[in-house]
């Protein structure tokens, strides 16, 4: 198997406003191997989101090659894009984004009813709840719990299909201090205990600071990257 979950070669992403063409990433190149702890941080513009929806299955590049866990996804049309983001990658995002009037178990259980998983699809949906420290909160809706414990639904819906990647997008920009703290220490506890592969997206060097390694982009591009002092999985 292929040590690389995400390669990526020559990214670029051209967005056309009238006659201005703007370039959102300026040939980016990265590779990210399995089981790694990557943070990307970069000011507002700098292709953050841009490369967070391609890494994600959401966007396809204007040009380059982009495999994930071994396929090449670049060019793939919408219909194909969708079933690999679906088993391949796993969104935890900043406002949660869970089904208020659905419980706990009911929200993790989405991605698997998006594949067609029919059997035993509550008993894994609630397995996974258990791992992430919720197995007394399965039948709660959302506003019956606090903003920690949503991101973890959050983050049992990302595990449930058992995803090449988690990719996160500020994990922690909702929460207080010490919630932060708890959904920062799972996501590291997930990744030394399964080797889970995690793309977090974010300002807060706080939170880049838990990673194995940081990228910065700027203009699209790469600026700087180096190892941090986390310890890997």
């Amino acid at each position: 198997m292929n040590d690389w979950v995400i390669e990526l070669e020559d990214i670029r992403k051209v967005y056309r406003m009238g006659e201005v063409e703007v370039n959102a990433l300026a040939g980016l190149s990265m590779r990210v191997p399995r089981g790694e702890v990557l943070a990307i941080m970069g000011p507002s513009g700098s292709g953050k989101s841009t490369l967070m929806n391609i890494i994600g299955c959401l966007d396809r590049p204007t040009s380059g090659t982009y495999r994930l866990d071994g396929k090449t996804v670049s060019q793939m049309q919408d219909d194909d894009l969708a079933t690999i983001r679906n088993r391949k990658v796993g969104f935890v995002f900043q406002s949660f984004n869970l089904l208020g009037r659905s419980t706990a178990t009911a929200n993790v259980e989405l991605p698997l009813r998006y594949a067609g998983v029919n059997r035993g699809r509550r008993e894994r949906a609630q397995e996974v709840l258990g791992l992430v420290g919720l197995e007394d909160r399965v039948e709660h809706k959302p506003m019956e719990l606090s903003g920690g414990q949503q991101q973890r639904v959050a983050i049992a819906r990302a595990l449930v299909n058992d995803p090449a990647i988690i990719l996160a997008d500020e994990p922690t920009g909702n929460l207080d201090s010490r919630s932060g703290a708890e959904i920062l220490d799972l996501l590291m506890q997930l990744n030394r205990d399964r080797g889970t592969t995690l793309v977090i997206v974010t300002h807060d060097p706080n939170v880049a600071d838990h990673a194995q390694r940081i990228i910065r982009l700027k203009d699209g591009c790469i600026e700087e990257e180096h190892v941090s002092n986390a310890e890997p999985a």
